[in-house]
């Protein structure tokens, strides 16, 4: 069976990006058999630039970067652009603008997973920048119908504080875990059906014995979809 070259925009942290290729690689062996792997490849940044452009609100520059990648990706002969973090997707519509291949958002396949399993009211975690911005809120909103609730301000700075301090560095503590199963009960006493775990990392900490609803990784949903697109006639 023949694949589509997956072109993957990874470093953001390479901590979640291992998890994609881990996963997708899986996924590919499982359906089609034997030692079958996927068929990619991978573009990883210095998260380092990143973060720091991040947080200084540099967003015009971060585009420029992403931008190089999917072009690099496409020039290398990949069929489409999958960006390994949920953060950057800010920049989404930057980088299919830059390439003629297709760009899979890992918002769609989220949402399309979250409306399958009969949900309706969302909690979203994730960095500040997807839980308060509205370019991730805003798409799940907007084009999936969800009714996306985030955690309050004090509750943010510690997910993302933990996000950017521990995971991306593969640190994993007991203490942040507990944190996060608090504000995950927080989310669902104001009626959250489910949990986006919105950032790529967060699945280093928290699975499904946290949480007393369903919990949707973004980075396997995301990878799986990957291996779909790769493997779709």
């Amino acid at each position: 069976m023949s694949q589509k070259t997956i072109g993957l925009i990874g470093g953001m942290s390479w901590e979640s990006s291992a998890e994609y290729y881990r996963i997708i690689n899986q996924e590919t062996q499982r359906r089609l058999g034997g030692v079958h792997s996927a068929q990619s490849l991978l573009f990883s940044v210095d998260f380092d630039e990143i973060k720091q452009l991040q947080h200084a609100g540099e967003w015009d520059r971060l585009a420029e970067h992403m931008k190089s990648a999917a072009i690099r990706l496409e020039r290398g002969g990949a069929d489409f652009i999958v960006i390994c973090t949920n953060t950057m997707h800010r920049l989404a519509d930057e980088v299919s603008s830059a390439v003629t291949i297709p760009l899979l958002h890992i918002a769609d396949p989220t949402a399309e997973r979250i409306k399958a399993a009969g949900h309706k009211r969302i909690g979203l975690l994730g960095t500040a920048f997807t839980m308060e911005q509205d370019f991730y809120k805003g798409r799940l909103q907007q084009r999936h119908g969800l009714d996306v609730i985030v955690p309050d301000a004090d509750d943010r700075q510690v997910v993302h504080e933990v996000i950017y301090k521990e995971l991306v560095l593969g640190k994993i503590n007991p203490e942040s875990r507990q944190a996060y199963r608090n504000i995950i009960a927080r989310l669902i006493e104001r009626g959250a059906g489910a949990i986006i775990l919105g950032c790529t990392e967060i699945m280093l900490l928290v699975s499904g014995e946290d949480s007393a609803v369903p919990l949707f990784d973004t980075t396997t949903i995301h990878a799986v979809a990957a291996v779909d697109h790769a493997l779709k006639a």
